[in-house]
């Protein structure tokens, strides 16, 4: 099997079955769905099974305790068959031909990682006017300045994540892997249309802006950059993240 979907759930019923229509509706067919419960007290894990039983392509799996965004996706890659790993939230949506498009432009750039553009949708379900645009190809010090890889856009090979998995639910964990991966030499690859339909909570660690801004020091102190430079990408983070959610 090419690729394989993982998608960590937790209390996510409200938006969940939007989540997973927009992946099993995608012109490219073959491939697993893993989902895996972090422990939900609403009715998501439910909703995963019936979703199982009707599309044999879903796989759902449920932890034995609450473990954590970061857990939970790597319990997920494990289980993968795929030699790639596509990203997507239990709150985010596709559009139909998003792994189609991003498949064949690995191929072509003979590329590890590929990324989207976003749009934006709200928790109420309004779509914002706003797109958020990224370049064909990003470097690991052009990253450091601002994350233009966004989790839910991510098609990845699965050994990169196997070798840098995620960590540390106190920080921006993807952030981290996305810096590691391009630090190590591996080469990534864009396609600037909003092929991710990204929904933005405002309650959300990302949402949060003073929070957002010390778990992405975080990030930076976890894959080793000294403490001036910490300031001087965390400036150029913190005034671009500014420019982009004031404009969602």
């Amino acid at each position: 099997m090419t690729l394989s979907v993982i998608m960590p759930v937790y209390n996510a019923s409200k938006f969940l079955s939007q989540a997973i229509d927009s992946v099993l509706s995608q012109s490219y067919k073959d491939f697993e769905m893993i989902a895996v419960d972090d422990c939900s007290t609403d009715n998501s894990f439910e909703i995963l099974c019936e979703y199982a039983k009707k599309d044999n392509r879903v796989k759902v799996y449920k932890n034995e305790s609450n473990r954590g965004v970061s857990y939970t996706r790597n319990f997920a890659v494990e289980k993968a068959c795929g030699e790639y790993i596509a990203l997507i939230d239990s709150d985010d949506m596709w559009a139909s031909d998003k792994l189609e498009k991003q498949l064949e432009l690995l191929e072509k750039r003979n590329a590890d990682l590929c990324y989207t553009g976003s749009a934006f949708i709200d928790t109420e379900s309004k779509i914002s006017d706003f797109v958020f645009e990224v370049p064909v190809r990003v470097d690991y010090k052009t990253l450091l300045k601002q994350n233009v890889i966004s989790c839910s856009s991510v098609v990845i090979k699965k050994s990169l994540l196997l070798k840098f998995p995620m960590a540390h639910d106190d920080m921006h964990e993807d952030f981290a892997v996305w810096l590691s991966v391009l630090k190590d030499g591996h080469k990534a690859c864009g396609i600037n249309e909003p092929l991710l339909i990204y929904r933005v909570d405002k309650n959300s660690k990302s949402g949060n802006k003073f929070k957002s801004m010390k778990m992405t020091y975080k990030v930076y102190k976890y894959v080793g950059i000294n403490f001036f430079a910490r300031l001087y990408y965390l400036a150029n983070y913190t005034i671009r993240g500014i420019k982009k959610y004031s404009s969602i």
